[in-house]
């Protein structure tokens, strides 16, 4: 399903943003805030639909909400039709091609039922269109150019009775369409192309970015483009906002956050918290990575500072070339692996998740056995790899094995003896207080660790697991070049790194 999305431009202190750097040799005698606003208003421009992409859009959700209106009461005379997402709230931006058709039924109905019952009313709406499933399958869909779909959801009373997420979608457009002026709405789009451009706006968990609701509700909390990024260049995380005051409903959810840690006031152990102004139990930032968050951050500091276009403009980096990748090689003095394997075939809500949890595995397998990694990377096409650069790749015959100290009797007493005849082992010995054993290191090599079946020891992802039980494939050093055909720009990005 499409996200709802919030875009939107800024006027007043919203309104204001800065432009690209003069080439020309005459001083520059503007004042930074005309930059701030000379920009905003160059953006607000570029991402506010004209009256023929609204007519456009209007014309298209209204021909299909008739058509799934007619198709839901034939079904079920309670049923009812409404449009949500950024297309309803006003704060889609230009080009964006999203309508989303929600069909609500009545809260008594079986879950199986509403879900045959919206499946119908899907294809009955788009003919031609498939089946897709989140928390419960509807119908995808393009019609003129405009990518449709039908959802189907529980008719409730409030958000805090959901069945499923999606029933919460029409409580956000209700808030927000009560409280997005047109002003808040152009900050919205602003801000959205904002995200789009540093490369942290969408809630899907491979980018673990800034949903549109989200961006939505913080314009309206600190009441527009300019005034967000002011406060997020000062955020300090874990920053907590509560939109319709629900702090005290809140003692239902359980804290997430140790008590060694503090703030165990909080019910959410997230950098960045924003209550639900429809439902006090859920973080709307909760998928918002540290890093996206500190992302968010550097570049409110530098917009701010120095206003230019091209902080609206998504970097699309050109593909890492050969010679390139072998003098960034030769120049780090480091060893890249790489563990590559066909991917498998899972929607990339499901897939990054399972990389990532097999990178943490792989990478922490590296490091306990002394193969220091530097950083490392997943990434993921036809293929999916697990990119780890080493500051060590190979190791000695042996390893060293501290054992308790000598005043624990019985823990001493038992490594000791579990050593003392090992002809392999050097020791065990003495060294402060604590037994010490030289043994054989298992693996010597990051290879020879990667190529095991000790590497299906680590953590890894479920599906991971099996695909690499099936084949996998360990590149070291210049074998890497092997990624370049499919993964060039992911390996620019991973050498020439920015914020």
């Amino acid at each position: 399903m499409s996200e709802e999305d919030a875009d939107s431009t800024d006027n007043g202190s919203s309104g204001q943003c800065g432009n690209r750097a003069d080439d020309s040799d005459e001083p520059d005698n503007r004042e930074p805030d005309h930059d701030l606003e000379r920009v905003v208003d160059e953006i607000r421009a570029r991402v506010t639909p004209d009256d023929g992409e609204r007519a456009r859009l209007r014309a298209v959700a209204d021909r299909l909400m008739n058509r799934a209106e007619t198709a839901a009461t034939d079904l079920c005379d309670d049923a009812d039709v409404l449009q949500v997402g950024s297309t309803a709230r006003n704060t889609w931006t230009s080009g964006d091609r999203d309508i989303d058709i929600f069909v609500r039924f009545p809260s008594e109905l079986e879950r199986e039922t509403l879900e045959q019952y919206g499946l119908e009313v899907g294809h009955a709406t788009l003919p031609d269109g498939h089946e897709e499933y989140a928390e419960h399958p509807y119908v995808k869909g393009t019609v003129e150019g405009f990518d449709i779909d039908v959802v189907p959801c529980f008719r409730l009373e409030s958000a805090t009775e959901i069945r499923s997420a999606v029933d919460r979608t029409p409580f956000h457009t209700r808030y927000l369409q009560r409280r997005l002026d047109d002003e808040l709405a152009a900050s919205v789009r602003v801000t959205k192309q904002f995200l789009k451009g540093i490369g942290v706006y969408g809630s899907d968990l491979r980018t673990r970015g800034f949903s549109g609701y989200l961006t939505e509700l913080l314009v309206c909390e600190y009441g527009g483009f300019r005034p967000l990024l002011e406060a997020a260049a000062d955020w300090r995380p874990p920053v907590e906002l509560d939109p319709e005051e629900h702090g005290h409903t809140r003692e239902t959810v359980s804290s997430s956050r140790e008590k060694a840690v503090g703030d165990t006031g909080l019910p959410f152990d997230d950098p960045l918290i924003v209550i639900d102004p429809t439902d006090p139990e859920r973080n709307v930032a909760a998928v918002c990575s540290a890093e996206n968050i500190a992302r968010f951050q550097h570049y409110a500091r530098e917009f701010l500072a120095s206003p230019r276009i091209d902080h609206f403009e998504p970097d699309d980096p050109e593909p890492l070339s050969e010679s390139e990748l072998r003098e960034h090689l030769e120049r780090r003095v480091t060893t890249p692996v790489a563990v590559r394997f066909d991917a498998p075939d899972l929607v990339e809500d499901q897939l990054y998740p399972q990389l990532r949890k097999s990178l943490a595995g792989i990478t922490k397998g590296l490091n306990d056995r002394g193969f220091d990694v530097f950083r490392s990377m997943t990434i993921a096409d036809e293929n999916a790899v697990v990119f780890a650069e080493l500051a060590v790749d190979e190791r000695p015959a042996v390893e060293r094995h501290e054992g308790p100290p000598v005043h624990v009797r019985d823990h001493a007493a038992g490594f000791y003896e579990s050593y003392a005849d090992d002809s392999d082992t050097y020791g065990p010995f003495i060294e402060g207080e604590r037994y010490v054993t030289e043994r054989e290191r298992e693996f010597t090599t990051a290879r020879a660790f990667l190529e095991s079946d000790r590497l299906f020891d680590v953590g890894l992802g479920a599906h991971v697991e099996t695909a690499l039980e099936d084949e996998y494939e360990v590149l070291i050093g210049p074998e890497i070049t092997a990624l370049l055909a499919e993964f060039g720009t992911e390996l620019r990005t991973y050498f020439e790194p920015r914020p």
